[in-house]
């Protein structure tokens, strides 16, 4: 049960509700959000970028995410990163690996431990190290770079946002919003 009501969406702006019947699959968290109003469509349209239209490998992605949700305890954004990392090409010894926090762990290679450090240390300490920054910078161009730190900060938001508010979890859903973002044509404002 959540910790506060979700939106009831016979009363939110007709602009929100739209967005919302436009969604390809209705899951708590957009009915959530949209007590949100004014923030609805941006964060839904950053959120599809971010899984839909980077430059970042989209399994290198999923690490950053899933390791954003185990460090803040984001059940319901695990359950649905989960099948979306698998769909990456992430392997369920990598998914356990960072459930567990075993980011060294020999499941990953090098690019794939300094992607997950670089997480870690944004998420634990905001600036990285001199360090871990140069060795991601050595194997990401500074695009992917900036979208790696943008899909952490996005779904740190997203963790806390779940967790302040106790959106239910959802059946996964999420592999199947990945597919069809190129669908999705949220209406204007």
């Amino acid at each position: 049960m959540p910790r506060i009501p979700y939106a009831d969406l016979d009363r939110v702006h007709p602009k929100v509700r739209a967005v919302y019947d436009a969604l390809p699959v209705k899951i708590n968290l957009f009915r959530m959000l949209a007590h949100a109003e004014r923030n609805y469509r941006p964060l839904l349209e950053l959120g599809g970028t971010i899984l839909a239209r980077q430059e970042l490998s989209s399994r290198l992605r999923e690490y950053a995410i899933l390791l954003v949700a185990q460090l803040s305890r984001a059940r319901y954004e695990w359950v649905q990163h989960v099948p979306i990392a698998l769909g990456t090409g992430a392997t369920q010894e990598q998914v356990d690996a960072i459930e567990r926090e075993e980011l060294t762990a020999d499941c990953f290679d090098e690019e794939e431990r300094a992607i997950l450090e670089f997480t870690l240390q944004v998420v634990r300490d905001v600036r990285p190290s001199d360090e871990i920054l140069e060795t991601v910078r050595k194997r990401l161009s500074d695009r992917e770079l900036v979208e790696l730190t943008l899909a952490i900060g996005f779904y740190m938001t997203m963790a806390r946002l779940m967790e302040t508010t106790g959106v239910d979890v959802d059946a996964p859903a999420g592999d199947q919003m990945v597919k069809r973002l190129d669908e999705v044509k949220l209406p204007l404002d």
